[in-house]
């Protein structure tokens, strides 16, 4: 079991990218009781936790234009992978 009294995380991170110096490993830590994990933000409350959508600073939201000479599909699917997101995560009503 992980005790951050035990463990020294840092030197855990060093000694994972000095192993493979051509494959740097960072660590998100938490701040303001949050913490972002692949494309969510996981928000730590008083009893529970609560989920929303992380952007980062660089995303443009840009998406295939519905003029461009790009496949139907492709197009559409755009559209399904931001709706099944918004519906596969558990994210409150606010956050949707």
């Amino acid at each position: 079991m992980y005790n951050e009294e035990d463990t020294d995380i840092e030197r855990i991170l060093n000694q994972f990218n000095n192993a493979m110096p051509t494959m740097q490993i960072s660590i998100e830590k938490e701040t303001n009781k949050s913490i972002h994990f692949l494309d969510i933000t996981i928000h730590k409350n008083h009893d529970s936790l609560s989920f929303s959508l992380y952007r980062k600073p660089t995303t443009t939201n840009t998406i295939i234009t519905k003029d461009s000479c790009h496949p139907l599909e492709h197009k559409q699917a755009a559209i399904r992978y931001l709706v099944n997101r918004i519906n596969i995560y558990q994210l409150d009503k606010a956050a949707k």
